[in-house]
């Protein structure tokens, strides 16, 4: 299966770690665009310099860890579609492009039902989307949740797994993995 990740959703740096190192085990194909990357790039400069150079650094590791993951961004499959933000075409494209038929996302509003639908393809906010991954291999999402939580600790974080997940606005994978 192949999904387009959004820059909302590689931006956070834990959940970017959580969704690629799934995709690393082999649960997904990761896809995104040089556009959607510079968009990383763009909300990491809010946040200061240091950041940016930071997202700088950690998208060169995504490509070279993901080195087919860019797709085109440039079609006109979308280009007359009223989309809720003109500007999220690009990532409707991508996933054109791609053979993608998700688009995970944060804002599910900018990328309508209905619009999607007429596409092939659907939107899904991640906390959907690693459940169902957490249905389909329990143990690789248990292992990046892992991960991503001896990571953070290592950068002096104290939350627990659950904490973590709740932060990260994953509320039913957070329920999931404590039953």
């Amino acid at each position: 299966m192949r999904a387009v990740l959004d820059a909302n959703v590689l931006f956070p740096t834990i959940l970017r770690e959580v969704l690629t190192d799934v995709a690393a085990a082999g649960l997904y194909r990761p896809l995104w665009s040089e556009r959607i990357l510079e968009e990383w790039r763009r909300a990491a400069l809010r946040l200061g310099p240091d950041q940016q150079s930071a997202a700088g650094a950690e998208i060169a590791l995504l490509r070279l860890r993901f080195p087919d993951a860019v797709m085109a961004d440039d079609g006109h499959q979308a280009i007359d579609l009223d989309f809720p933000d003109p500007a999220d075409r690009h990532v409707v494209e991508a996933a054109l492009a791609g053979g993608a038929p998700l688009v995970v996302t944060a804002n599910l509003r900018d990328f309508p039902q209905r619009l999607m639908n007429g596409l092939g393809l659907r939107a899904i906010h991640p906390d959907a989307f690693l459940l169902d991954l957490y249905g389909q291999d329990p143990q690789a999402v248990m292992v990046a949740l892992h991960a991503a939580r001896d990571k953070a600790a290592l950068m002096g974080g104290t939350m627990t797994l659950v904490q973590m997940l709740r932060r990260c606005r994953l509320p039913r994978l957070a329920k999931a993995v404590k039953g």
